[in-house]
């Protein structure tokens, strides 16, 4: 009860930071990776002091660009509340950007193997370039680097808990889970892994099968979040908690939010958030989406915002 009272106090705090601009330091960088040159955004703090700073990777949607992600367009994004939230917790955050895929859209080169419409990069790759690259430039503390992604994203930060364990303290995937069919060796390595997802996502099954609003089969498939969250516990010997339901601060957004954590030597593991009625969508108090975007993705959720939920957890490690 007293990390939930933590979580609602950040969102809380994020809600009235909203309204004001980050107050730290917005750089867009472009780094040269396999004959392809790279975007990604940095953000460093208001109030670094030089001293080793923990470092979150915030990994976009299958078609979102950067500037979306930021929210630099004008249009609704709980990502770019990371900003509000590394002021005031002192991390700094990575935006990278992802290649062109079948769609002409930014993508991430996740572990699908039956799914045809991502870039070829080697993406994992990338994003341990651009974890040197911020290294030698700044103060991070290499113990608490940490990837959370949303649906293409997720399924990105899924796979970096799969090839970079060592380099990542632990991952969050949001509207994602584990391919049913992976070109990627299967994880050997316990990561704390956070799931974030909706029971009523129409683009990402909660009970796994085939990708995509409608279904498509060049989307490829996905295992069930229980078997997703099943994978990473046996990794670790974990073992289930009592879930809690936290309270419905919007008694009109179409659900609830349940949160089950997986422990072992008195630590959490896995952290399961199930969004009741949720949709495709990084649940947000702030960050509103519109009667149109839900009309196509489904439900957000309002009860907690994403961001500090998940950083309460990575905090943690």
């Amino acid at each position: 009860m007293k990390k939930l009272v933590m979580q609602l106090a950040l969102a809380a705090a994020l809600v009235a930071c909203a309204k004001t601009a980050p107050a730290g330091e917005l750089r867009y960088q472009t780094l040269e990776y396999q004959g392809h040159s790279r975007r990604y955004a940095l953000y460093l703090p208001a109030g670094r002091d030089g001293r080793p700073l923990p470092l979150v990777f915030s990994l976009h949607g299958g078609g979102v660009s950067l500037e979306d992600q930021l929210g630099a367009r004008g249009f609704k994004s709980p990502f770019k509340l990371w900003m509000e939230l590394a002021d005031r917790e002192g991390f700094i955050v990575v935006y990278p950007e992802g290649l062109p895929g079948a769609y002409g859209t930014p993508s991430w080169n996740d572990c699908r193997a039956d799914a045809n419409i991502n870039s070829g990069a080697d993406d994992v790759g990338f994003l341990l370039a651009v974890l040197e690259r911020v290294a030698a430039g700044q103060p991070v503390d290499r113990n608490r680097v940490y990837a959370s992604g949303i649906s293409n994203g997720g399924f990105m930060a899924l796979r970096l808990a799969v090839e970079a364990p060592g380099s990542f303290a632990a991952v969050a995937a949001i509207c994602a889970a584990m391919p049913a069919a992976s070109e990627c060796a299967p994880p050997r390595r316990a990561v704390p892994v956070l799931f974030m997802n909706g029971t009523a996502d129409p683009n990402m099954p909660y009970r796994g099968g085939v990708l995509g609003n409608p279904a498509d089969p060049a989307h490829g498939t996905v295992l069930s979040t229980p078997d997703s969250v099943e994978i990473w516990r046996s990794l670790a010997a974990a073992s289930p908690q009592d879930p809690q339901t936290l309270p419905d601060l919007d008694p009109d957004d179409g659900g609830t939010v349940s949160r089950r954590d997986y422990l072992s030597g008195g630590r959490v593991w896995v952290r399961l958030y199930t969004v009741s009625g949720g949709g495709h969508a990084a649940p947000s108090l702030a960050e509103r989406y519109s009667r149109l975007f839900e009309s196509r993705f489904g439900h957000q959720n309002h009860d907690l915002e994403a961001s500090a939920a998940i950083w309460e957890f990575f905090a943690g490690r």
